[in-house]
């Protein structure tokens, strides 16, 4: 059995291998043409920092692979061995946690080279080592809490009920409903500083555009983004009545306002199509569909790995093996998620206009360094916007 799940984990991985070794290959090639979008420097600079992450992503998932290997020869049966005598709840916990610690503190070092090195070099990232540090203590202390305390619910409820894995999957759901709910409000202001917008003209817009589409909002605030990195963003939080508009400091420095309001008119396309709630339908099929295939798995799974198939074991082979399983279907759900893209960027530009959410596109890109282009594969696995090519194409741009 581990030499089956060996197989099917290895096809897995030489897969990523490949998509990465295209997608290296296609940017190469392709920073050799004229530039598209993006500044003939920025361009270049926007090829070899994509380069440069494919090669760290490929350096990356070959060290994921030692882990698996790590995990599956002895290291899941050695940390059973420390942790588990009676399997009850807490033992489970202390498992579980052991377990994501270790996977963390070994796969820091390619977080710590993306932050401080990579980002750096290509003038995205201005956090410093203290902020990086704080953030890295809060994030912890609220994943011990928060995470422990669902490690617990699920084991609980793996323990109790025979049908387990569909009212883990509600526990599961529901926790993500209430983290996305509560988010803006509670877990954001701990790592960032979020203010009422003060441009009263532009406020007064972007509640023009809000009105039109139906939403109500907690507020617009800036959010100093700059602290920790120059790209620019801005995004809607929260569900119901704590949804709030968000926009980077780095943004409002680097948009005008026309600019500004198609960008958010385009966020506003996805909540006046319901794309919000297709994509939670989307998760919750999606987590559906990985509990009723974790929770159905043989015996001989958890032999394989030398566990018992208790609520630890349970969920760590989730864990361990979820990211390879969903992998598979991430093209369909790419692909639904780019064809709502395109909708959304129609009703951005009937905001404002086709010349300013493309006008806008095209500084978010240049400034982001975002690489115009993309090899077929990766686009399929991994992109959730179409390439930005494509899209000003939509919008009537000549690139």
């Amino acid at each position: 059995m581990l030499i089956l799940i060996g197989t099917l984990y290895f096809f897995y991985a030489v897969l990523k291998l490949y998509i990465s070794a295209a997608e290296i290959r296609f940017v190469s090639h392709a920073k050799n043409l004229p530039a598209a979008i993006l500044s003939s420097e920025n361009y270049q600079k926007a090829a070899e920092y994509k380069t440069a992450n494919e090669k760290l992503h490929i350096v990356s998932n070959l060290y994921d692979c030692a882990l698996f290997l790590f995990w599956a020869v002895f290291g899941l049966k050695t940390l059973e061995a420390f942790c588990m005598n009676g399997g009850g709840v807490f033992e489970s916990v202390i498992f579980v946690m052991s377990f994501i610690a270790v996977n963390y503190i070994i796969t820091l070092p390619f977080d710590i080279y993306s932050t401080f090195v990579l980002d750096k070099k290509f003038g995205f990232s201005t956090i410093s080592a203290k902020t990086y540090i704080i953030d890295s203590i809060k994030s912890a202390a609220i994943f011990l809490v928060l995470g422990g305390l669902i490690i617990a619910l699920i084991s609980w409820i793996i323990l109790t009920f025979t049908w387990w894995w569909l009212w883990s999957f509600a526990a599961v759901f529901a926790v993500i409903l209430f983290i996305n709910m509560f988010y803006p409000t509670l877990i954001a202001p701990l790592f960032n500083k979020f203010t009422p917008l003060e441009n009263s003209e532009l406020k007064s817009s972007i509640e023009g555009l809000m009105q039109k589409a139906g939403l109500k909002s907690s507020g617009i605030f800036t959010m100093d983004a700059s602290k920790r990195d120059n790209r620019l963003n801005a995004y809607f939080g929260g569900l119901g009545k704590s949804k709030r508009v968000v926009l980077f400091d780095t943004l409002l420095k680097k948009l005008n306002s026309n600019e500004l309001l198609a960008v958010l008119g385009h966020e506003l396309g996805h909540f006046k199509h319901k794309d919000i709630l297709k994509n939670i339908a989307v998760t919750a099929a999606l987590l559906f569909a990985l509990f009723a295939f974790f929770g159905n798995l043989p015996n001989g799974v958890y032999e394989a790995f030398g566990i018992r198939s208790g609520a630890h074991g349970a969920i760590v082979i989730f864990l361990l093996l979820s990211s390879a399983v969903s992998f598979f279907v991430m093209p369909l759900f790419g692909y639904l998620s780019r064809k709502n893209e395109y909708k959304a960027d129609e009703y951005g530009s009937e905001c404002e206009s086709k010349e300013a959410l493309a006008s806008a596109l095209m500084k978010l890109a240049d400034e982001n360094k975002s690489f115009p282009r993309s090899h077929f594969l990766y686009i399929a696995f991994y992109h959730t916007h179409p390439p930005l090519v494509e899209r000003l194409k939509a919008l009537g741009a000549d690139v």
